[in-house]
């Protein structure tokens, strides 16, 4: 049994103010693997507070001395990957293979893709007779979820700590395990004391005191819509600044002409990290005169998606994270069932075999019409919905047809329909014929999949404040 009760503040390892015991469950065996701690309102101030006295001294620290310290936690980080992939085997289930590269992949090819934006990224430029600066936003507050740890605490960290701010995480309680051993790496690196703080807590409790704490400027948050508009509205008292990624049900627009693996690639994705991804291609919306094909590819592919154990390598997928969110798909899956939709594949309960762990079966509803709860509801589990559309704004139509707007996916060999489909889908990213987007590329989305946008230059700007200085006229 791992314990882990200490809060990392002001450059060290410090017990919390009172003692509050949560235990991590590894959802591949629902047996206990870890003990830590949920802070509380003291937890928190100190927290923060070591990030405002820290902040003038890192704010004016030289920009090569901040690269200089972010080098030395990526070399850390390549160092420690057993380290932390096992934390995010055992915290969220993910089976050891995908832990050791997408999952802590994520987080070098986000520090890279910073470092690389940083090298054309102007932190004062000239507009006409004015200057423009921009200057770090301040004290950060960090909320990151459960479903890909070390993708967002990159995506937040790094391009903070590189502009100048400082900064409080919070780590999802249920997966905290790969935040406590990035928080070593940080002791390790160097940073200056109060640089970074980490304090484990639940949302009610430290993520709703981060978020109308006075002291801090910012929150960066990763999560529910739901959550989203609670921390909108604890901010919104002393007006700081909220960036959030939220939910999405992004649509998937194939197209009769789309390449024959179109079907299987959007299976694949939708099935990926067990469907926990915000970006997955949850709804999968078919040219009629391809439907029965498709429908058939994709029953296909779902029985041939493995479902194994955390500690296995091969290609499989391991149980979605937790107790609660296992009955939140089978609840899910039954009101499928119910509502008139016809499943092809999967269903309700773990798959065969399995009789422990919060493992579900991989499921493909057909003939989902949008009045139904899996058409729009965000299910986060491995659950496929396919709907057949007859033209191209009919698609367009029902892929628009949602309060999320993430990640859209048009899959046609016709590269004026794919532009033209793309232009018209109300979402932050679409992604094309199986090609991935670049590094650097940001990542947000349109209503309520949220406000910010992360990644490369975008990512940067996001904990930049912008300053208009005027008669001082760049040397």
């Amino acid at each position: 049994m791992i314990e882990k009760r200490e809060f990392y503040i002001n450059g060290q390892w410090v017990a919390p103010a009172t003692a509050n015991d949560m235990t991590v469950i590894d959802p591949a065996t629902e047996d206990a693997c870890a003990v830590i701690s949920i802070g509380d309102q003291a937890d928190t101030d100190a927290a923060v507070a070591a990030a405002r006295v820290a902040f003038p001294a890192w704010a004016a620290t030289p920009l090569e001395e901040r690269v200089a310290l972010v080098k030395k936690l990526r070399e850390i980080y390549m160092a420690r990957r057993a380290d932390m992939a096992e934390a995010m085997r055992a915290e969220m289930g993910a089976p050891i293979d995908l832990a050791k590269s997408g999952q802590w992949g994520s987080g070098t090819w986000h520090l890279d893709g910073f470092l690389e934006a940083l090298e054309d990224f102007e932190f004062e430029y000239a507009m006409g007779a004015d200057r423009m600066r921009k200057e770090p936003i301040g004290v950060c507050a960090m909320i990151t979820p459960w479903n890909w740890p070390m993708n967002q605490v990159f995506l937040k960290a790094i391009p903070a700590l590189l502009v100048g701010c400082t900064m409080v995480l919070k780590p999802s309680e249920i997966a905290p395990l790969s935040s406590i051993v990035f928080a070593e790496m940080i002791d390790e690196a160097g940073f200056p004391a109060g640089v970074f703080n980490m304090v484990n807590g639940d949302g009610a409790g430290v993520g709703s005191q981060l978020s109308a704490h006075p002291d801090v400027d910012m929150v960066s948050f990763t999560g529910s819509t739901r959550a989203g508009i609670a921390i909108s509205k604890a901010a919104a008292d002393s007006l700081k600044r909220v960036s959030l990624e939220l939910g999405g049900k992004g649509a998937n627009l194939i197209f009769a002409d789309a390449d024959e693996k179109a079907v299987k690639r959007g299976v694949i994705h939708c099935m990926q990290n067990s469907g926990q991804s915000c970006n997955a291609p949850t709804r999968m919306m078919v040219e009629s005169n391809r439907y029965a094909d498709a429908v058939d590819q994709a029953k296909a592919t779902a029985e041939a998606t493995q479902v194994g154990a955390t500690t296995e390598s091969g290609r499989h997928i391991g149980p979605v994270v937790s107790e609660l969110q296992f009955n939140k798909i089978q609840g899910l899956i039954e009101t499928g069932i119910k509502e008139g939709a016809t499943l092809v594949a999967g269903g309700l309960g773990r798959p065969e075999g399995v009789n422990k762990g919060f493992y579900v079966r991989p499921t493909v509803f057909a003939d989902v019409t949008p009045d139904m709860t899996i058409y729009r509801e965000e299910i986060f589990g491995p659950v496929l919905a396919i709907t057949p559309f007859e033209t191209e704004d009919q698609a367009v139509e029902m892929a628009n047809d949602t309060v999320y707007g993430l990640t859209n996916y048009v899959q046609t060999q016709d590269d004026e329909k794919r532009l033209r489909v793309a232009r018209q889908l109300r979402s932050g990213m679409v992604e094309t014929n199986g090609v991935s987007r670049v590094n650097g590329s940001p990542f947000g989305g349109y209503g309520q999949s949220g406000n910010g946008r992360e990644g490369g230059t975008w990512g940067l700007d996001e904990f930049c404040e912008v300053k208009s200085i005027s008669g001082v006229p760049m040397g």
